[in-house]
């Protein structure tokens, strides 16, 4: 499969948001230690690491990968994230909305769950259409790859 970026996907490019969720949490276990014998366990599992109720690798991917779409809800306790219509602005007679429900505090793919609504304008009103499946599985694998990332970045830093 060919790389492509989320903007790309649906036709625009824009910046992404910085991930500092991870490194308050690798902190925060950290602190946890002091004044104990034991030392903190080296696996930073994110269900050990945040006080979000979901997967916070999860939680921050998907928020960088749906950045360049309007936000209508982002609930952090129950891992939901649901944008508002994204109209391309090369294509201005489609729109999609995405809604992310992430449904574990483990970093597994089948913690993460993508829902795809796309329309068109047809006769001066929007027409639900199909969304192609390849649409919603590259979505999954761009956030899941994100996640990992995240998740590697914190045992690296």
């Amino acid at each position: 499969m060919s790389k492509l970026s989320v903007p790309a996907m649906f036709g625009t490019l824009t910046g992404r948001r910085t991930a500092t969720l991870a490194l308050l949490g690798v902190a925060a276990l950290g602190l946890a230690a002091c004044g104990g014998k034991e030392r903190p366990r080296a696996d930073l599992a994110a269900s050990q690491v945040t006080t979000i109720g979901v997967n916070s690798y999860l939680w921050r991917a998907s928020l960088d990968a749906l950045s360049f779409m309007p936000l209508l809800q982002a609930d952090s306790s129950g891992g939901v994230i649901i944008t508002d219509w994204y109209a391309n602005p090369g294509n201005p007679n489609e729109r999609m909305k995405v809604t992310v429900s992430i449904l574990d505090r483990d970093l597994r793919a089948d913690a993460l769950r993508v829902a795809a609504s796309r329309q068109v304008a047809q006769g001066g009103t929007w027409v639900d259409a199909p969304v192609q499946a390849a649409t919603v599985q590259k979505l999954e694998e761009i956030i899941l790859t994100r996640a990992r990332d995240l998740r590697r970045s914190a045992f690296e830093g």
